[in-house]
């Protein structure tokens, strides 16, 4: 433990400094959108302030070493602390890791949203997508996406680096069962679809190119800060991240039950059935896919928990025959 304050304490000082250098040599300042999502209250515009946005030239043929080089600069961005934005009258600054975040006062709207931000002082402005519920949603998904939307290894350390690393917005692959599962339960826009990823921010440009190259159904994406603050080490664990943004999205959407999708090879499982524990009557079915070697005994203990508590639990390699199942059980159990 004191090993890691003072690696801690070390490695954020040393990063306060390069940012300070850089910070007086580099006046840019761009907005990197996030996809935001929508309260009862409120919209919730996300993004970042950084020098650039780092977005690879893609060739057909490239290899593998470009790939990995393209991937790799995606972790070193320049982000910029203390920058003002705003929008529709409302303002924020960037936080140390450059993140913003502006809560605007929503009327009774549904379906995509485009709002306007803009850095105080400079001209122009960038979208930002925000998703709000519609009225006539029947429920919402909430679901992984390493190896349970996007083919990955991620169960296996060796083969997630490899696959993640080596890869590109082209040659990474959605599983065709998956979009059409998505497809299926997002009725066309009518309910929401929110992903949920212990993968880093730096990654959320690629993702949704992945995912719009793919025909993905879109939705807001809680991925994880793994940057380092005065107060913070990189972020929770895996479990605690995953765990806080379902609370943060059913609590967005008090009127909705909702769907929760993984894998079993992430300890999916585990996270689902204590969000199920603490959001007992929200929680409509639990899907996994089983990749790998598929669950071990400990994820088929807490996969029976989960059934035993009431919810639809679906397991299998694939997605195929399961949102008929979700369906009816929507409709036999309205909130």
């Amino acid at each position: 433990m004191v090993l890691k304050k003072i690696l801690h304490s070390t490695i954020w000082r040393l990063e306060r400094l390069i940012d300070g250098i850089v910070g007086q040599r580099d006046t840019r300042r761009v907005i990197e959108p996030y996809i935001g999502y929508a309260t009862p209250d409120h919209l919730v515009v996300r993004g970042r302030i950084l020098t650039t946005l780092r977005r690879s030239q893609l060739e057909a043929t490239q290899s593998r070493w470009t790939n990995f080089k393209q991937m790799l600069g995606l972790f070193f961005t320049d982000e910029v602390a203390g920058v003002e934005v705003s929008a529709q009258g409302v303002t924020a600054l960037s936080d140390e890791e450059g993140y913003f975040t502006l809560e605007i006062p929503r009327a009774d709207q549904g379906g995509w949203q485009h709002i306007d931000v803009a850095i105080t002082g400079r001209e122009g402005s960038v979208h930002c997508p925000v998703l709000i519920a519609r009225n006539d949603a029947q429920f919402g998904v909430i679901s992984d996406v390493d190896d349970t939307m996007l083919q990955t290894g991620a169960y296996s350390l060796v083969k997630n680096l490899w696959t993640s690393m080596t890869g590109n917005i082209t040659t990474r692959h959605i599983f065709p069962d998956a979009i059409r599962f998505v497809d299926t339960l997002a009725a066309q826009g009518r309910n929401p679809v929110y992903y949920v990823s212990s993968s880093p921010w730096n990654l959320h440009h690629f993702l949704a190119s992945i995912f719009k190259r793919t025909r993905l159904t879109s939705g807001p994406m809680f991925l994880r800060d793994l940057g380092v603050s005065e107060g913070q080490f990189i972020t929770g664990t895996h479990g605690d991240h995953k765990g806080g943004s379902i609370d943060t999205i059913l609590a967005a959407n008090p009127e909705l039950r909702f769907v929760l999708v993984g894998d079993t090879g992430q300890h999916d499982a585990f996270v689902y059935r204590d969000a199920l524990a603490r959001h007992p009557e929200r929680i409509v079915a639990v899907v996994l896919r089983e990749p790998g070697p598929g669950p071990d005994a400990h994820s088929t203990q807490a996969m029976q928990q989960i059934s035993a508590e009431g919810a639809l639990m679906l397991h299998a390699p694939n997605f195929e025959g399961f949102a008929p199942q979700i369906l009816e059980a929507v409709a036999d159990q309205p909130l």
